[in-house]
């Protein structure tokens, strides 16, 4: 399948055929407004799908809004005519095409001529009435308000919001992306003229803010944002993407003694703790106990052995543990414990534990094992 790909280099083209690659569709016909108009000729004669998705959002002047989303899709159209290729056609168009401004009316224009096409030629059309997309490489100070505030945010760059109480509709890249491969199998999500991306998220404009911050903020606290959230997920990737690429690394404080060292990972309030333990050879961390909090200890470098004893008891349990064979030993609770490193070589230990500390209840006894 040949597909031929209009605004191959905007910020939905890009994502679209990257993906498209990764589907191992090879034959992808790329198509930008800097291309011969000759180009789009031979495309047009070869395709045998058309994702339509070039268009005109930010225009010097008004006229343009027509020229680009109305004058452009006609042109298309004239050339498939030209070689009586039917084959069926994509066309992104917007939610605001249902409002009376320039740039809905030039994409309501375009929606018409489409349905226009499908009745002259009988080719299968599928329009694509789009509300906000985000997600990566999509241009920051341009025309969307997601892009800007990741970027401004993770470059320390200011930002304004006029009005936080703002409702928005917005869809993530990655899902517009499936359903438009979807559109290829002939699957696309359609009710009536139209098909749509069946994820929509909606929220305010000063939630979204709030969210951008707490991850800029989330560095310092060691946390991770609520993953079980769809939106929050699909935020947080989208903001990654637009770190500075000098700064994507971040120092840890590492609480360094003569028996190794210990360093917080990460902190949430959902999942708790994550933390790296470095034990020298020879050396015993631990010999306390937990009323409820409770551990896993995970040794990826060197070898040890993890001891309990059930407190008022006196038999000790032990469990041999390496890097060379990673298992978990879970520490229950009501079981005074340590870990000792057995080796000649440091000994790394990745531990959870189910809450976070907090100096003013640690839930932490000493007591020999």
């Amino acid at each position: 399948m040949k597909i031929l790909v209009t605004g191959a280099k905007g910020f939905v083209g890009k994502n679209l055929i990257a993906e498209l690659k990764n589907q191992k569709y090879t034959d992808i016909l790329e198509y930008d407004i800097d291309d011969k108009p000759s180009i789009l000729a031979t495309y047009a004669k070869e395709c045998d799908f058309v994702f339509h998705l070039a268009g005109v959002n930010r225009p010097q002047n008004q006229e343009e809004f027509m020229r680009g989303n109305f004058g452009f899709t006609s042109t298309l159209l004239d050339e498939l005519k030209r070689y009586n290729n039917t084959c069926p056609v994509m066309i992104s168009s917007s939610s605001q095409a249902a409002f009376d401004n320039p740039y809905g009316q030039s994409k309501k224009a375009g929606e018409d001529l489409m349905f226009a096409y499908a009745k002259e030629t009988g080719s299968k059309v599928l329009v694509y009435r789009f509300p906000n997309v985000f997600g990566k490489w999509c241009r920051p100070n341009y025309n969307s308000a997601i892009a800007t505030f990741c970027y401004n945010i993770a470059h320390d760059l200011s930002i304004q919001v006029n009005d936080p109480k703002v409702v928005m509709n917005l869809v993530y890249i990655y899902d517009v992306v499936a359903e438009l491969i979807h559109a290829i199998e002939g699957k696309e999500n359609k009710v009536d003229h139209y098909c749509s991306v069946p994820v929509v998220h909606t929220i305010t404009l000063g939630e979204i803010v709030h969210l951008i911050y707490s991850f800029k903020k989330s560095r310092e606290e060691l946390s991770v944002p609520n993953m079980s959230d769809e939106f929050t997920k699909k935020l947080y990737s989208t903001y990654l993407s637009y770190l500075p690429e000098d700064q994507f690394q971040y120092p840890l404080k590492m609480n360094v003694d003569n028996r190794g060292s210990f360093t917080e990972f990460i902190r949430t309030k959902e999942s708790g703790q994550v933390s790296v333990n470095i034990s020298k050879p020879g050396i015993t961390k631990g010999n306390h106990w937990h009323h409820s909090k409770n551990e896993k200890f995970l040794v990826v470098s060197g070898n040890g052995v993890v001891r309990f004893r059930k407190v008022g008891t006196d038999e000790v349990i032990e469990y041999y543990v390496s890097g060379e064979k990673l298992e978990v030993v879970d520490i229950p609770t009501g079981y005074t414990h340590n870990i000792e490193n057995l080796g000649k070589t440091d000994m790394v230990t990745l531990m959870w534990v189910n809450e976070c500390f907090n100096k003013d209840k640690p839930d932490t006894y000493y007591l020999e094992v």
